[in-house]
């Protein structure tokens, strides 16, 4: 079905955006309090990986990184349901779907070569259902 047709992915990470929360995750990640698999995929300790950018690049489909108080309503309500860190799928309708959740990030290991196979297997299963 064409409204099935994922235009759009949303990475959601499991930290809030903003100085204050971003230093709260910085800080929490050196204590070990806080794990947020998909920021381990796309930044490295101080800033976004090169590495990220380009593979991202040549994904089929963007993909908008945003904290978890930056969320709009609908991508909230999904998050809820596929827990965090989650990239979400935005189909042609505006609906969602989880394509990667917790736990297939958390497999990822960090690694962006694994998060572009694992994105490109995700979104041809959602594709084909």
């Amino acid at each position: 079905a064409m409204s099935a047709h994922v235009v759009e992915a949303v990475g959601v990470y499991a930290a809030d955006g903003g100085v204050v929360g971003e230093l709260t995750y910085v800080v929490g990640h050196l204590l070990g309090r806080t794990e947020c698999s998909l920021c381990d995929v796309t930044h490295g300790p101080v800033r976004r990986k090169r590495a990220w950018d380009e593979m991202a690049a040549v994904l089929p489909v963007h993909v908008r990184l945003v904290h978890r108080n930056e969320t709009t309503p609908d991508e909230a309500a999904a998050c809820a349901v596929s827990g965090l860190p989650v990239v979400l799928g935005v189909r042609a309708d505006g609906s969602h779907t989880t394509l990667l959740g917790p736990r297939e990030l958390k497999a990822l290991d960090g690694s962006v070569d694994a998060f572009g196979t694992a994105m490109r297997a995700a979104l041809a299963r959602v594709e084909t259902s």
